[in-house]
């Protein structure tokens, strides 16, 4: 008589060949059209802040790993990917200090700090970024383009610019702008990529850019249902913070109505500051606000554990 033997082990039962690894791989892979776009309308400049960027947020894991005697993981690639979005997020002529300063309070305040990858609480490169926006505004708020100081499209709707660049312009990145989030049809490409590897889902991209079109044209800086919306969401920085920062793993919610209520807030917000605020974009602040209430939405859409009896 043959018996039949289990094994009963703890969760999870599903598993996956994904790994730390390939992930921030595949994240890394699909920023190189956005860098490549930044070095291409930058010119040296860029590529010099994405090098230091990413040197520093490499260096300053490393470094404070190796003081508080933990096992070194840069080679995981997560802290080359915070170093490659800080550096996106900056403008191309700050001086090399700024993307220093930036990468080591992203690993080490934003991200050691609370212990580690997936301890992070809000995203470590925009966290760096607002913190290096409030502390040194002038180097951070500074465009040039061709060598030539000009006003990025979001400041000049904001001031009521009545010439503005074309929409080709806009599309391809030929606009004033931080490095990384000028070339529209470069961010979608490595969005298109991320997708198709199901590294993020589309929940929280579209319900973030949905959002911001939708209220945009509602709204209307020149009255309701008088705006170009469409022109509005391939400006700024809506699309790489939609689809590369907004979905960060450790810092966004895992349930699926928590991620449509995170991209509906991402929203909300973005177009607060962008039409009633002081800046002319919002989208960091946004992501971060929402960062801070990712434990309060999954307190309340957390799906019910299976045999669970009714309070």
């Amino acid at each position: 008589m043959s018996v039949n033997k289990y094994t009963v082990s703890s969760s999870p039962h599903i598993r996956s060949k994904d790994t730390v690894q390939g992930i921030m791989g595949d994240v890394f892979i699909a920023l190189l059209p956005a860098a490549i776009a930044g070095v291409w309308f930058f010119r040296f400049s860029a590529l010099f802040i994405i090098l230091i960027s990413i040197a520093s947020c490499v260096g300053a894991e490393a470094i404070w790993q190796k003081l508080t005697k933990q096992k070194v993981t840069i080679n995981d690639f997560s802290a080359a990917v915070t170093g490659l979005l800080l550096a996106l997020n900056l403008p191309p002529t700050v001086p090399f200090w700024i993307p220093i300063v930036g990468g080591v309070f992203a690993i080490i305040v934003a991200k050691q700090f609370f212990g580690g990858l997936g301890q992070n609480f809000i995203n470590p490169a925009l966290a760096a970024r607002v913190f290096l926006l409030t502390s040194w505004t002038p180097q951070m708020t500074s465009w040039t383009l061709d060598g030539v100081t000009t006003a990025t499209p979001l400041a000049l709707l904001k001031e009521g610019a009545l010439q503005l660049p074309s929409f080709t312009d806009v599309f391809l990145g030929n606009i004033g702008g931080c490095i990384g989030e000028t070339s529209a049809i470069a961010l979608l490409i490595g969005a298109a990529y991320l997708l198709y590897r199901r590294v993020i889902s589309i929940r929280i991209p579209a319900t973030f850019i949905g959002t911001v079109f939708i209220l945009t044209w509602l709204i209307g800086r020149d009255g309701m249902f008088y705006s170009n919306a469409i022109y509005e969401i391939f400006t700024g920085g809506l699309i790489l913070g939609a689809f590369f920062m907004a979905t960060d793993y450790s810092s966004s919610p895992v349930t699926e109505k928590g991620q449509y209520i995170m991209g509906l807030g991402c929203g909300i917000i973005t177009v607060v500051i962008r039409l009633f605020g002081g800046l002319p974009e919002g989208v960091s602040y946004a992501i971060l606000i929402m960062n801070l209430a990712v434990p309060l939405i999954e307190r309340y859409t957390m799906p019910k554990r299976f045999g669970e009896v009714k309070q």
